[in-house]
Order: C-alpha cells, then structure tokens, then sequence
C-alpha cells in the first residue's frame, strides 16, 4: 500500500496560549499537545512531516539579544543564526513530545529535526522593500542609530514604537529536501521547514550565504508539501474553520472550498487579512495547482475531528 503523505504546518503562535504562557516550559506543554494530535494521525496511517512557525520565538531571541548587548560587548547574532536557534528550540520541544507519545502508545517510529535552509532569490523585490516587523520596539533615536550603524530598515510602527523591517522573500529551494525525501521513505517522523527554512541565497560561486529575511512558514510548507508530491497539506492555525467577511455581520465559516472559491476570496482582498489567512490560503492555492489532491485548515484540537470531515475547512481541486 502507497504510503499517505501528510505535511503539517503549525503555527509559531499556536505553542503560546496568551500573554501570561510565554515561558520555554509553556510552550513545551503545548507542543506536547500538538504532539498528540500529531500522533492520532499516525496512529490512522499517515506518514508526517512536521512544519512550524517562530516568529514569536525569533523574536524573543532578538529582544534577548537586544538586552544582552547592553550588558556585555557582544554583537548580536545575525537574523539567520536567530532562526536556525529557533528550528532547534521548537524542534527539540516538538521531537521530544513526539517520541514520548509514540513510546505511549507503543508505536514503534523513529522522529527527527532536520535543521533546514531555505534558498530565496536574491533579487527577490522584498529585499528592495523590507515590510516584516521584528524585535522590539525602540525610541526614534535609538532606531535611526541603528539604521545607521547595522544597515537597518526601520519604521514607526502604529504609534507603539519604531521596529526593525526585514524582507520576507518568496521560498525557492529546500537545501535538504533529498535527506528529508529519504527519512520519510524510511518511515521517520520528520520535523523540518522550521520558521519557512533559514532563509539563505546562493552568491556568484553557488556557495550558500544567510541573508536577513524571514520566510512564511505556511509558504516555506507549501513548497516542501509540492516538492515531495504530499496527499495533504494540513495548516494548524488559531481558529478552527476558516472564515469569509471574517468580523462582520456578513461573517461565514466554511466547511469547504475549492480552489476556484479559494482564488476568488482571495482575490477579493477583503476576506483574509494579509498578515494571518491570506498566506495560508495562498499557500494552499499553490499545492493544489502543482497537482496536491487535499489542503485542510483547522487548529491543533480539531486535527483528527477534521481528518475525519467534521471540523476543519477542506479545500480540493473541484
């Protein structure tokens, strides 16, 4: 029997409940969560690669940073190594949560963390505009002293603040896609595409070079999800359904779309906010046009209630 297929993209937002549960040993509880959700699809058949989100994360990593670099005369770690810190940190959690579950239930499945580069094209127009806020926020003064010291892309962010902007290019290429192919053949539970990929570029040599960037994970999913020709993209978000005239008195959860529906909600512009639903609709476009037979978006609770059609909004082909 052919195996099933399955890459599950959760979101970094997803491992932190709220404010008052942003602790390492928070989020660990909730990957354990997520980890049993994980493994009840295992338990069904399927073999499973495990995206992720870190935005969160990342930047807790630079407000760190930030800090750190007061006290100690220590330069900060490029954005690159911040989302590489992240893929082992979220990693780590989610592996070690999975192994345990699986050992519970006597399931006998190896997982690993594949720490993984992402290549964008470094000519991509996002790095002309850099649009994606991270880091904390800083004083007019300290901001342009920045911009002016690291080459930072600063902005005034809605009256709270001035942030730093990076560029948030389109993934291109999955440097590890033929380790990630090979663990899924032999039947490895596999984490990877942390954060979208560590976002890298190829210079003149063809040598890999990290850049500042950050990737969206449901695209850097997306990809990964067509290169290895999954049955199913499954994206675990905040909400259990997706919604059209989302806040208004016009609002309608879907329990279904095609992909026709899909582009055209989309393309409407009012329906999915560009910073939460709009990539992950976007993303579930893409791997259905290479040819993926089912996109699924649901939250973590809702995993196996959805796999079976009752939660969850389905998107297909027709």
């Amino acid at each position: 029997m052919a195996k099933k297929v399955a890459v599950v993209a959760i979101g970094g937002n997803s491992l932190i409940k709220d404010k008052a549960h942003q602790s390492c040993e928070d989020q660990y509880l909730a990957a354990k969560e997520t980890a049993k959700h994980i493994v009840d699809m295992i338990e069904a058949g399927w073999e499973v690669v495990v995206g992720h989100g870190n935005g969160p994360q990342v930047g807790f990593i630079l407000q760190k940073a930030e800090l750190a670099e007061k006290e100690v005369n220590l330069a900060m770690a490029s954005l690159d190594v911040c989302g590489a810190q992240s893929q082992g940190q979220i990693g780590y959690m989610l592996a070690q949560n999975l192994q345990n579950e699986l050992k519970r239930r006597k399931i006998e499945k190896s997982v690993a963390c594949v720490l993984e580069q992402t290549i964008v094209d470094k000519d991509d127009p996002a790095f002309k505009k850099p649009t994606k806020p991270i880091g904390g926020f800083m004083g007019e003064s300290e901001a342009k002293a920045k911009a002016e010291a690291e080459g930072w892309t600063v902005v005034e962010d809605a009256g709270r603040g001035w942030r730093r902007v990076v560029a948030s290019p389109l993934p291109k290429e999955i440097v590890e896609l033929e380790a990630i192919r090979s663990l899924i053949e032999a039947g490895v539970v596999t984490i990877s595409i942390g954060g979208g990929g560590i976002p890298v570029i190829r210079d003149d040599n063809g040598d890999l070079e990290g850049v500042a960037a950050v990737i969206d994970k449901d695209f850097g999913n997306s990809l990964l999800a067509r290169e290895i020709k999954a049955d199913l993209l499954l994206i675990s978000t905040a909400v259990e359904k997706v919604a059209i005239n989302y806040g208004t008195a016009e609002e309608k959860w879907l329990d279904r779309m095609t992909l026709a529906e899909a582009k055209a909600y989309l393309a409407e512009g009012k329906h999915f906010k560009s910073g939460s639903m709009a990539p992950k609709i976007q993303a579930c476009i893409w791997f259905l046009e290479a040819g993926g037979k089912q996109a699924l978006i649901t939250n973590p609770e809702n995993i196996g209630r959805a796999l079976k059609g009752e939660s969850g909004t389905l998107i297909t082909c027709n």
